[in-house]
Parts: C-alpha cells; sequence; structure tokens
C-alpha cells in the first residue's frame, strides 16, 4: 500500500540506527525512516523498504507476518509484532518447527521467497510460542514457480532446517537431514565468492557483531 503520510504523531522509541536510516517503535506501528540515512546509502536503503513493502503487499492477511500499513518511497510503515528474537528465546518445542515450515510454505505460496532466514533475529517467537517472520528487505516476489524461486524457496527452507538443528537436533528427519547435507548451487558459489565481500562489507564496515550480520537487531522485539 502506497501513501501521502510520513510519519506518525505519537511518543516514538528507537529500535535501531544505521547507514541505512531509523527504525522507530511508534504506538503500535514501526516506522523504518529512510530520510535520515547516510547521503550515499539512501538510494539503497530505499530500494530495501521498496522490497519490503512489495513483499508485505503481497502477504497481505498472513498471520505470522507484518502488515504493511503505508509506503510512500521514503517511510515504511508495518505493523508492530510482540515477540522475542530466536537466539533469546531459544524455541524448545517441535511444534515451533512444525508451525515455522507452515509458514514458510504459506508465504512461498504467494510467490514470496524471505532470503534472509539464515538470520536468527529475523524469526520472532510469539508470547504464545509461535513463529513469526520479520526484516523482508531482502524478499523477492515472483509471479510463477520457475527453477529460479524453487531455488531460493529451498535456501529458505534450509535455513530454517539449520535453526533447528541448532536448538531441537533431535527431531530432524531423515529428509530434513539430507537437504541440510546438500546446499544449492547457489549458496555453494556464494561461499566461494561472494560471502567474503559480505562480510567486509557488513562486519567492517557497517559494524554487524553477529555471525550473519543483523548486529544488534536482535535485542529489540519486534
Amino acid at each position: 500500500m502506497q501513501g501521502s503520510s510520513t510519519s506518525i504523531n505519537c511518543d516514538s522509541r528507537l529500535l535501531k540506527r544505521d547507514l541505512f536510516g531509523e527504525v522507530r517503535l511508534r504506538g503500535e506501528l514501526v516506522e523504518r525512516d529512510t530520510r535520515v540515512a547516510a547521503w550515499w546509502a539512501r538510494w539503497l536503503a530505499r530500494r530495501l523498504a521498496g522490497r519490503e513493502a512489495r513483499a508485505l503487499a503481497r502477504a497481505e492477511g498472513l498471520a505470522g507476518v507484518p502488515a504493511l500499513h503505508d509506503w510512500n518511497g521514503t517511510v515504511l510503515l508495518r505493523s508492530w509484532l510482540p515477540g522475542q528474537p530466536m537466539q533469546l528465546a531459544r524455541p524448545q518445542h517441535a511444534s515451533f518447527y512444525r508451525e515455522a515450515l507452515r509458514l514458510l510454505r504459506r508465504l512461498h505460496r504467494r510467490g514470496i521467497v524471505h532470503n534472509d532466514l539464515a538470520k536468527e533475529p529475523n524469526w520472532l517467537v510469539s508470547p504464545k510460542g509461535a513463529p513469526l517472520l520479520v526484516d523482508f528487505q531482502l524478499a523477492t516476489c515472483h509471479s510463477r514457480r520457475s527453477r529460479w524461486f524453487r531455488g531460493l524457496a529451498r535456501e529458505d527452507l534450509r535455513h530454517l532446517l539449520k535453526h533447528k538443528r541448532t536448538y531441537r537436533p533431535d527431531r530432524l528427519t531423515a529428509r530434513e537431514r539430507r537437504i541440510l547435507a546438500t546446499p544449492a548451487l547457489l549458496t555453494r558459489l556464494w561461499r566461494q565468492t561472494g560471502k567474503r565481500a559480505y562480510l567486509f562489507v557488513t562486519r567492517r564496515m557497517l559494524g554487524w557483531a553477529d555471525r550473519e550480520g543483523a548486529g544488534d537487531r536482535g535485542s529489540q522485539v519486534r
């Protein structure tokens, strides 16, 4: 959804500030403001916010995903999801991973691939123990189930299984272990080529400290 508003007149709490702008909690909404991004990163910040807006618009009505309230080209407003980041919640219940798989399938049925599920802070655990997904800046929307789409969707699944292996390895099925053991060609190429550049940019230039480049985002409730 697009609109003309750029902010909400209410008290706000800063959740995150980096080269791509600020993320604030305003009442029951989360505001991503690219107007205060570094001048040289502003174009990229708006491109990423635009990707998030498209994905959230396509996911409208899907439980476990933020609802898009407004996107005017510079400021994005989405619903706030109460929950704790995965690395803090450390979900142990097998039902969490079953529901997370169902959430991924529903997302993929709408032609949406998240593309950033290796980061534990992008998985939240709701107060009732249900999985939630946030941070769709790298998400892509697809009109058909092409080979490219299926490969990306498989990587979404593989990253979920990596988290399951971390917290409940005893619940992995034989098929899930095979998926974990066979990363896609795209992933193997990424490891050999682009990952070093990515780590240099995110850790050296942006100062993200955790192993997946999410920095301190995981310390905030979404």
